[in-house]
């Protein structure tokens, strides 16, 4: 289980297996939710009507991708997971600003929305809201598990 120091850093063991409790659940819970909703709505979109508008299709898969890779980070305790979740939760900080900005610009070429259209308006904002909280809850119990060398 991940114990907490005095700082609120996990201190946790980076091998251990055990279930993810507090923040971490919500975190994992909410990426595993949109990781399934837009991949599965990427592989729709571009094997039924990606001459539509294929960036936008090809966009909603990436996003499920980058998804799939912050849920894996966040739920495993190995060695590698730290840098996965902090690199698909940056990915993901960086698509949904220039995706929202983008699709508000030049509307044309998002003719149909994907789930970081607009910062995620189609979704409540969630997709413009989760990887602030997945920032900021890796930053918060970053410790030694993140300075540790990667050793054998």
């Amino acid at each position: 289980m991940a114990d907490l120091s005095e700082t609120g850093r996990d201190t946790a063991d980076p091998e251990d297996d055990s279930p993810p409790t507090g923040p971490r659940r919500l975190l994992i819970a909410l990426y595993a939710i949109f990781a399934l909703a837009a991949t599965a709505r990427g592989i729709v979109q571009i094997a039924t009507k990606f001459d539509e508008a294929p960036v936008a299709y090809v966009l909603s898969l990436l996003s499920g991708i980058v998804y799939i890779c912050a849920t894996i980070g966040l739920l495993t305790n190995r060695r590698w997971s730290r840098p996965l979740a902090w690199a698909a939760v940056g990915t993901e900080m960086v698509g949904v600003v220039t995706i929202g900005i983008a699709s508000i610009i030049d509307a044309e070429v998002f003719p149909h929305d994907t789930v970081w259209s607009r910062f995620g308006a189609g979704y409540g904002y969630v997709p413009v809201i989760l990887p602030v909280l997945g920032l900021m809850w890796l930053w918060q119990t970053r410790g030694v598990s993140d300075e540790r060398p990667n050793v054998r």
